[in-house]
């Protein structure tokens, strides 16, 4: 190859990268769910004609992104590209098909140049209700947690499929929002093709299928290389959370072996009868992802550096449920695997890896009580904030407070949740002596007070996690501190499941703090005197105000 091609192929790949972005920020400025618009809870990427992921929006959630990358060949595997023809649009949330819950609505758009097949674009969003119990860990099946969509036409050649969007509407709590969205995710979709049309006719591409081997090749080549240097054998951790009703143990094996990692999951806990277990599809996403932080971080995310990544879990634990189990809460556990991902790679590679985090997001669904039997619409409400604890220690740097990983979904505004509810958040803030002490601390969580403007009563659909179980330190260092929700005034709720705060009470949240980085005392003096001015630390781990 001559510097010119590679100069070419270059600028076509710096391209791609533009058009997924354009595709991902068009999604989240027409999305009509919240958490979407605000809040970035989607995924965007171009997909060749076999179904390979070359590109992704940095824009989006690792959980949707890695199981969306694996989604595109259910989709083909139904709908063949050769039988697909311009206009059309497919559309599932299967859990099992998708990314991982009913909520996900994954589109997939084929695109063609001169009425050739060259590319497909793919894209998930959160959609906020889909009817069932609710957003929320309590139901015993999938079947009670909403409608759910196998692999269908959203559009053929052109023309709505309006059967499909007859029967969502009449499923849903919110069928404008719901449809809404719908149209989101096809126009990103439609945008993306069209960027991508125009780069080719500019590049003078006839299809994609040398440029799709060069990138998915070089990708796989440069993760080899890079898992080459990691030594050989097989490395072990393990995890205990809250679950719903009783702790879940994950346990991981990591086998580095062959330029390739293997990740199991067998000695997990069974699947629970509740809402919380974990389709593979998802438990592969985010297993995948703890790699990627620190394997080849620096290598493009796609086809080729995935396939060097391969995760399973025995059917049957919480980690590989099956239909029909329960999965609206999936995130609550499937956020955690980076951590235990995390645990196994500080045997060989401990420069690098951080103390165990908070993880899971807390994104309380609130809406207003008594909403089935209500007949005053104008009093319905729903919103789905988002609110994170603190990462954990970094080997030469304290944790990150109050920030979304390994999700990556932003905190929605106060502002914003104050504005499409009656609902009025009365306190947020950082929370004291909450990051576990260390060299280098965790990072803080917040406390958040959320009451209603008319003293009514509301209801909250909790999926928290990391209330019985704190972050654990590494290396010396001390635990974050765990969350803990009540109302104020001392009752302590549950982490998990949907109750009524009464009327004129206030919900309080109390965010874990991450787990701290070696022995607290050879924290430098100066760290401590910032936090301590601060108000944020009296040098106690785990402290309560």
């Amino acid at each position: 190859m001559n510097d010119l091609e590679k100069i070419r192929r270059q600028l076509v790949w710096d391209r791609l990268l533009a058009i997924v972005e354009d595709q991902a920020q068009t999604l989240m400025r027409t999305a009509f769910s919240t958490v979407v618009r605000e809040a970035g809870d989607l995924s965007a990427g171009v997909f060749d004609e076999r179904g390979r992921m070359l590109a992704q929006a940095v824009t989006g959630t690792p959980g949707h992104v890695n199981a969306m990358a694996r989604s595109v060949n259910n989709f083909l595997e139904v709908y063949p590209l050769e039988i697909l023809r311009p206009g059309d649009v497919l559309v599932t949330n299967d859990p099992w098909l998708g990314t991982g819950h009913l909520n996900d609505f994954t589109v997939l758009t084929p695109v063609f140049l001169h009425n050739n097949p060259v590319a497909l674009f793919a894209s998930t969003s959160h959609i906020a209700d889909v009817g069932g119990r609710g957003f929320g860990p309590d139901a015993n099946s999938v079947f009670e947690e909403g409608i759910n969509i196998p692999i269908s036409y959203l559009m053929n050649a052109g023309e709505p499929n309006e059967t499909l969007r007859r029967i969502i509407r009449a499923n849903v709590r919110d069928p404008v929002v719901a449809e809404g969205d719908l149209h989101s995710l096809t126009a990103c979709n439609r945008l993306g093709g069209e960027r991508l049309c125009a780069a080719m006719v500019e590049f003078e591409l006839r299809d994609l299928k040398e440029i799709s081997d060069y990138i998915c090749d070089t990708s796989e080549l440069a993760m080899e290389e890079e898992i080459g240097r990691l030594k050989n054998g097989i490395y072990t951790y393990s995890m205990t959370v809250d679950g719903y009703d009783e702790p879940v143990d994950i346990a991981c094996a990591l086998t580095i072996k062959d330029k390739t990692i293997d990740i199991n999951f067998s000695g997990s806990s069974a699947v629970s009868q509740y809402g919380i277990n974990v389709p593979l599809n998802y438990t592969e996403a985010y297993a995948c992802f703890g790699v990627r932080c620190l394997v080849g971080n620096n290598i493009p995310n796609n086809f080729g550096s995935l396939r060097t990544i391969r995760v399973d879990a025995p059917e049957g634990t919480i980690l590989n449920a099956r239909s029909p189990n329960a999965v609206s809460a999936r995130h609550a556990l499937g956020q955690m695997l980076p951590d235990v991902v995390f645990g196994c790679l500080s045997q060989i590679i401990p420069e690098s890896v951080p103390a165990e985090g908070a993880s899971c997001i807390w994104n309380p669904v609130l809406m207003n009580a008594g909403s089935v039997n209500s007949n005053n619409n104008n009093d319905t409400f729903v919103i789905n904030p988002i609110f994170n604890g603190g990462t954990g220690a970094r080997p030469t740097k304290d944790g990150l407070s109050t920030t979304a990983f390994p999700s990556g979904v932003r905190t929605t505004s106060t502002e914003i949740n104050e504005v499409t509810s009656p609902l009025i958040i009365w306190r947020r803030q950082y929370l004291p002596n909450s990051a576990g002490d260390g060299q280098y601390r965790g990072g803080f969580g917040q406390v958040v007070e959320i009451g209603h403007l008319e003293d009514l009563p509301f209801m909250v659909s909790k999926m928290f996690d990391r209330i019985e179980h704190a972050p654990r330190g590494r290396s010396g260092g001390g635990p974050g501190r765990a969350g803990r929700v009540y109302l104020r005034g001392g009752v302590n709720l549950r982490g998990k499941g949907k109750e009524t705060i009464p009327a004129g009470k206030t919900l309080v949240m109390e965010t874990p703090g991450g787990g701290g980085m070696g022995d607290s005392r050879n924290r430098p003096v100066e760290l401590r005197d910032v936090d301590d001015k601060n108000g944020l630390s009296t040098f106690r781990v785990g402290g309560s105000d």
